[in-house]
């Protein structure tokens, strides 16, 4: 965890300053339970997040102290197998980002419960989805796919669902 800037700016280990701000890969580890529930509408919904920067919309993790603390976005990564696939959801309050590194990712941009629009995103591909607009994700490949999510607030409301999701009305517990 950080140290605080009171540390830094009082001349305090700049070195030690330094290194509270790195999340390295060798110390992340692959969440296959913060989304486990959702496991309840199927299989396919099963996929883990590695936190990198705050909590993200997946639940309260502030006691994993790997996580660099939030100051005003969350960022993680998503490793979806193939086949898996992220729900039709909604986040209300913020943005959300996608910019995959490994796979290809299908993404859904809904209108309600007829309309969708699918575009795949490859290697280095990006896309920002605004507050308010229903998304989903899948895996159609035969590869693992991993891809950075960026949030843009310090802590994200929780999404919501479409009453036609299979999602819909699954709870944590």
């Amino acid at each position: 965890m950080p140290l605080s800037t009171t540390a830094y700016d009082n001349g305090g280990d700049l070195a030690a300053y330094t290194d509270s701000l790195i999340a390295t890969r060798e110390s992340r580890e692959p969440d296959w339970d913060t989304l486990a529930f959702q496991t309840k509408a199927g299989e396919q919904y099963r996929r883990a997040q590695i936190r990198y920067v705050g909590s993200g919309a997946t639940g309260n993790h502030e006691g994993d102290n790997r996580i660099l603390p939030s100051g005003g976005f969350t960022f993680s990564n998503m490793l979806l197998p193939p086949g898996a696939e992220g729900p039709e959801h909604t986040h209300h309050d913020v943005e959300e980002a996608f910019f995959v590194l490994e796979g290809e990712v299908r993404v859904g941009i809904h209108r309600g419960k007829d309309e969708v629009e699918y575009r795949t995103l490859g290697y280095r591909d990006m896309i920002v989805v605004p507050a308010g607009v229903a998304r989903s994700l899948k895996n159609e490949g035969d590869t693992d796919a991993l891809f950075c999510v960026v949030i843009g607030t310090q802590k994200p409301q929780v999404p919501t669902y479409p009453e036609h999701s299979p999602m819909h009305g699954v709870t944590r517990d």
